[in-house]
């Protein structure tokens, strides 16, 4: 895999002329052309990326699947994180990329600024390429009006600009929050579909008896099985039950601790090892977090 240090070398890689700031930039998609490069096919870049993409008529892929994206969407795109891009087609118009913008902002760029750690809690940063952000025509002019405001900012650098283009950041992810939460909900008929198969892999999980030998079923592992991605299965679950899968897993634990200790014989140190526990006393402790009561005391009920 290759790595992209700097916003310059991307600049370049696209064929876009150099930034006129070295640690922000927003490129037009119109503009660039890829070069046949072998460091496009698998790559990482330090640096974050937000993307507005319209009429894109090549595919992205990701892993296996490819995607069509012939409406606007946003995505992101955290330091480090893997990249595909096959979306090379030299008969098209700019290879295929469609019309939109590109904004790129190095971490140091945020040094000092309370988005630096905030920056953080953002999961969509952390969402994979089929699950990016399909905006309304109406959300789409609001972001699209930031990514222009923040290229007219550095094109006169003062005192104020960096302020500036980080207020503006702030807001274009604060917007996001919202248009995602709102996408959840449009598509509720969809996530609710997405819930009900969660709870059957739980479900068969624990039946299967699978917890002895590997133990408590991971957030990664579920969302693995969903094709998503974890943080996009946690905010997309807590979105409809207030709960993150984390949660959703803590709950069918107790569920199935509830069930062992009202009908079998088992000692709580069997069920805690039946469930995947490697010492009791964690279960003792999230069993009495989640009921308020010890699992001695909810057995004593059924006595």
């Amino acid at each position: 895999m290759n790595s992209i240090d700097s916003i310059l070398q991307f600049h370049r890689l696209l064929s876009v002329p150099d930034p006129l700031h070295p640690m922000i930039s927003v490129v037009h998609l119109e503009d660039i052309r890829f070069k046949n490069d072998d460091l496009l096919k698998r790559f990482s870049t330090n640096f974050y990326s937000i993307s507005l993409k319209k009429d894109v008529q090549a595919k992205m892929k990701y892993g296996q699947n490819y995607y069509d994206f012939d409406k606007g969407m946003l995505s992101f795109t955290a330091p480090k994180q893997v990249q595909v891009l096959d979306l090379i087609e030299p008969n098209l118009p700019n290879n295929g990329a469609g019309t939109g913008y590109v904004l790129m902002f190095h971490p140091d760029f945020l040094f000092k600024h309370p988005l630096a750690a905030a920056i953080k809690s953002y999961g969509f940063f952390s969402y994979m390429v089929n699950e990016a952000l399909h905006l309304s025509e109406r959300e789409e002019r609001n972001i699209e009006d930031l990514f222009l405001k923040i290229e007219e900012e550095y094109q006169h650098i003062d005192r104020n600009t960096q302020d500036i283009m980080l207020s503006q950041i702030e807001l274009l992810l604060n917007y996001s929050t919202r248009f995602y939460e709102r996408q959840f909900i449009t598509r509720k008929v969809n996530n609710h579909d997405v819930l009900s198969r969660m709870e059957q892999l739980l479900n068969a999980y624990f039946e299967s008896e699978e917890t002895l030998k590997a133990g408590q079923p991971s957030v990664e592992s579920l969302a693995n099985q969903l094709n998503l991605s974890p943080h996009y299965l946690s905010d997309l679950l807590r979105s409809l039950t207030g709960q993150s899968a984390q949660q959703h897993i803590q709950e069918k634990l107790i569920e199935k601790a509830k069930e062992y200790l009202s009908v079998t014989n088992l000692s709580v140190a069997e069920i805690a090892y039946q469930l995947g526990f490697e010492y009791p006393q964690s279960f003792n402790k999230l069993f009495k977090k989640k009921t308020s009561i010890s699992p001695l005391e909810f057995r004593q009920k059924f006595n």
